[in-house]
């Protein structure tokens, strides 16, 4: 991949770059490698992890999930040996330049005050030395009360103006979103990209298009890493809205057999399939479902369909980690909280992951909205260039910046995601 120069927005199959279609939007690659990332690619070892806190059980199993909800006080009695094991289970590391070579750290604020911002991004890391994209790109907006919110996806196909990034000899770029961590993370003289300072170009992109001057905390999620969280909380319970066919998995879970050469781009052999109605998946399967994005396999409103699929899954995921299937799980706890903790990195800009969960205690998954923004695509067939928001988009940001984001919903109910 051209690293700074044009043709981010490009296709190739299975490389890491930016995925072709007409649908546009978010989702997860095609390959589902699990694996552990550092800001600069490199593989987390035990005892090499930057800056580290202590979670609690509840902030850090809805972080995962990209929901920040919390348990109420009274489940937390009695975990703390539990809690005292995982001390450092989360990354935590400057996501947002705040810290520039040889300036103190970002001061911390005494308190936490809503509104909130907090971006969200998803990415499938492969081989160290792949530039990370942003697979899968969230917004929590949390209202000033700090008891309820907004959670709404970006496409990664949309098409913006990605900015000017000197530290990565990055001069900007009109191409899709999703380009813009890969840009951002190339570090000049070293072989190998940063995660994290590909973050921090994609969220001065987001913020151009949002109008959301500056996000509250961010945190980088492996989606791979999921797998192992919904398998060590014994699967998830959600609502399949569709009949959907899998693109890549077999019944059984294993990948299905790329198109011999010639005979166009596919898989071939049986499908897994998902059925409409309540199911209770497991890791793969959670994980093959929300990436599924073509209409020929059910999914009739492409990757507008599979943000809302990943939304409910996120909703289903913090539901089922608050559960006291869970929480009352020793067992089970220590398998979550250890994948979790190898899943994400965070940023709180001077504030600890547990200062975001006590501020956020009034925070239930039952009063976070699910937004669809509405789009379309920019150009046809060769011609396509990506997708853009309609006009709806652009007042919803605005609600956002004027604190009336509340009324305006009330007013467009059909923004509402339903998740059953």
């Amino acid at each position: 991949m051209s690293e700074g120069g044009k043709g981010a927005g490009r296709s190739t199959r299975r490389t890491g770059r930016p995925a072709r279609g007409r649908d546009g939007g978010v989702g997860l690659a095609d390959d589902d490698s699990v694996g552990n990332l550092s800001s600069g690619g490199r593989p987390i070892r035990e005892g090499r992890r930057k800056k580290s806190t202590v979670p609690t059980w509840a902030r850090l199993c809805t972080i995962f999930g990209a929901v920040l909800v919390v348990l109420s006080g009274g489940v937390l009695v009695g975990l703390e040996a539990v809690l005292a094991r995982f001390e450092g289970a989360v990354a935590e590391e400057d996501l947002f330049g705040d810290q520039a070579a040889g300036a103190p750290a970002a001061e911390k604020k005494s308190d936490i005050k809503g509104p909130l911002n907090l971006l969200l991004v998803g990415i499938d890391p492969r081989q160290p030395e792949t530039p990370p994209l942003a697979d899968s790109i969230m917004v929590l907006h949390v209202n000033e009360t700090l008891d309820s919110a907004y959670l709404f996806s970006l496409p990664r196909d949309l098409l913006v103006d990605i900015p000017r990034f000197e530290k990565a000899d990055f001069s900007g770029d009109r191409t899709k979103l999703n380009a813009a961590m890969s840009y951002g993370s190339k570090v000049p003289g070293e072989k190998l990209p940063s995660a994290a300072q590909g973050f921090e170009l994609l969220s001065l992109t987001v913020s151009k298009v949002t109008g959301i001057k500056r996000f509250d905390a961010g945190a980088i999620i492996n989606f791979g890493g999921f797998l192992k969280i919904v398998d060590a909380m014994g699967g998830v319970t959600m609502y399949i809205d569709q009949n959907v066919k899998s693109e890549h998995r077999r019944p059984d879970g294993t990948h299905r057999t790329h198109k011999a050469p010639g005979q166009g781009e596919g898989y071939v052999g049986p499908q897994a399939q998902y059925k409409k109605g309540t199911r209770h998946l497991e890791g793969w399967q959670a994980l093959d479902y929300v990436r599924q994005r073509y209409p020929k396999n059910g999914v009739t409103d492409g990757d507008y369909g599979r943000q809302r699929h990943q939304q409910q899954f996120v909703r289903a995921m913090a539901d089922q980690a608050l559960s006291k299937d869970v929480v009352t799980n020793p067992i089970k706890l220590d398998k979550v909280i250890r994948a979790a903790g190898k899943s994400l990195i965070f940023s709180g800009r001077g504030n600890k992951l547990i200062d975001f969960g006590f501020a956020l205690r009034n925070l239930r998954s039952d009063s976070i909205q699910m937004i669809k923004l509405p789009g379309g695509g920019v150009g046809t067939g060769s011609n396509y260039q990506g997708e853009k928001f309609q006009p709806i988009a652009d007042e919803f940001f605005d609600a956002i910046k004027a604190g009336t984001v509340d009324s305006f919903v009330i007013n467009n109910p059909e923004l509402l995601n339903k998740a059953k």
